[in-house]
Parts: structure tokens; sequence; C-alpha cells
């Protein structure tokens, strides 16, 4: 499968997304998409106030939830499911079991130094299906230093593939961010595209536009971007992938493979 072919799905798919028909046939798209995924609405609108499939997807809570008081533990920031867990190893993590991949590779060329200051620090993956909640949010206090995206392709990121399809996270487009805790410790957070994912959003840098004509990758620094625990810094428009990693010592993950997690659940301890 081609980067042009998945490329054009995501771009049908998200043009069909994008479409605001008239109420009573967005309604019934909306309903019809909460039946056949089995979205949980409790916390959100009802299906008629949402006037695109794509606002549904990227809906918002009706209600915040509330974060964990003690500032120490570290939260999860979507609502997904842990597709792996581990310790990164010679510079290798894995993106299901038995299926490693080079973070280097991963990461590219504007942060080589990051690979090595995480080497024998926890990496965890996230998986967004597509009934998920799809906004992502800061698990700890962070400091943004950069980001890089770099283009790719948009293979599905659905545990059949993961299991199956080598250097998966690798291949698909991604966003990079190199970040610092309030240590000065090394963070980093990795956003993967997926079929179907029209846009990845990122809320402080809106020159990042994925699924476009971009070729190579493009690198963005900041001086001084603080995020908070729980602060909201964009979504994805479909169900993806979010992999974080963190410096040996940093955390204490307290996580389980195949887990399912909600956004301001404690996924452990920040040291």
């Amino acid at each position: 499968m081609s980067k042009h072919f998945t490329s054009v799905i995501s771009n049908v798919f998200g043009a069909f997304a994008s479409k605001e028909f008239s109420p009573f046939i967005q309604y019934i798209i909306n309903s019809s998409y909460i039946k056949l995924m089995g979205l949980d609405m409790q916390e959100f609108k009802k299906p008629c106030e949402y006037k695109t499939l794509n606002k549904l997807f990227t809906r918002a809570f009706e209600i915040p939830r509330a974060l964990p008081e003690d500032s120490t533990k570290l939260i999860c920031g979507v609502d997904a499911r842990i597709s792996d867990a581990g310790t990164i190893t010679e510079g290798r993590a894995y993106q299901i079991k038995g299926m490693s991949y080079s973070i280097e590779t991963l990461f590219g060329e504007n942060h080589k130094d990051a690979v090595h200051e995480v080497e024998g620090g926890e990496f965890i993956n996230f998986y967004l299906s597509p009934k998920d909640y799809h906004r992502y949010h800061m698990p700890m206090d962070l400091k943004v230093l950069s980001l890089t995206h770099i283009p790719g392709k948009l293979y599905p990121v659905n545990f059949p593939l993961l299991r199956n399809k080598k250097d998966l996270f690798i291949e698909n487009e991604r966003v990079i961010m190199e970040c610092e805790d309030t240590k000065g410790r090394k963070q980093m957070l990795v956003l993967v595209g997926a079929l179907n994912v029209g846009r990845m959003i990122v809320t402080f840098e809106k020159e990042v536009q994925t699924n476009s004509e971009i070729r190579e990758p493009k690198h963005y620094t900041y001086e001084d971007l603080w995020l908070k625990r729980g602060e909201m810094f964009g979504w994805f428009e479909m169900g993806s992938t979010i992999l974080t990693f963190s410096k040996k010592g940093s955390i204490v993950p307290e996580v389980a493979i195949n887990q399912k997690t909600k956004f301001t659940d404690i996924m452990g301890t920040v040291q």
C-alpha cells in the first residue's frame, strides 16, 4: 500500500467527514456511527448537535474531567488502550510484543541526542480506536523544546497490523515532540498518523499540516513553551496512536499491556 494510496483514502474519507449535511441526514450519519462503533456519549453533546462527522470525532467534554490532586502522579493524556510498554533497550522499543524498532529512526535527524537521553527509560504506546475520545492532553507539566513533523504513509495502526507490519510507526507520518519535565529530564511524545486520519492537530503550532503535500521533515523550536498537566494540545481526526518515552528514573509507571485507559487516570508517579 503506497503513501499516495493511503493519502487518497484518508483525503476522501476526510472530505466526507468534514461535509455538513442537512440536519436530518447528519443525525442519521452521526447516530449510525455512534451505534456502529459503540461510542459512549455520556460526557458529550447529543448526536444531533454535531454538524459534521469530524466534529463528532473531535468532540470536547461537556463537563471537564477532574485531575488527580496529587501533582506527583503521572496521568494518562488520552482515552486509549495500551498496546505495549516497557524499557527502552539499546535504542529500541516495541510497537507490540515481538516487534521492535529503532527509536533513532522514529525520532529522525533532529532528535538524535534524545535517543541517548531516554536509553534505559520507559516507553508506553497508547492506541486510540475510532470510538475513543480523540483529543490529547499533557501527562505531566512539560516544557516543549522542539517539534518535528515527519511526512510518511498512513497505514492503519490497529492490532493486526501492529503484529504483522514491521516498522509501522517509522513508516507512518508522525509528529515528534521533544520536551523536558520540571527537573530538566527528557520526555518525548510522538503522535503517529493512520489511515483515515485526515489531520493531526497541534494547537501550539499552526504550521504543522499533516496529510498534505509536504515531502521533507519540518522542524520547529521554542524558547519558553510550558504546557500544564492535563492541558489539551491537539487532536486526531480519527483514531491513531501516541507513543511516550521517558528518561530513566524520571517516572515509575503503573500500567499493563492491553489495559484500557482514560484521560485523567493515574498511570504512575513522577519521581
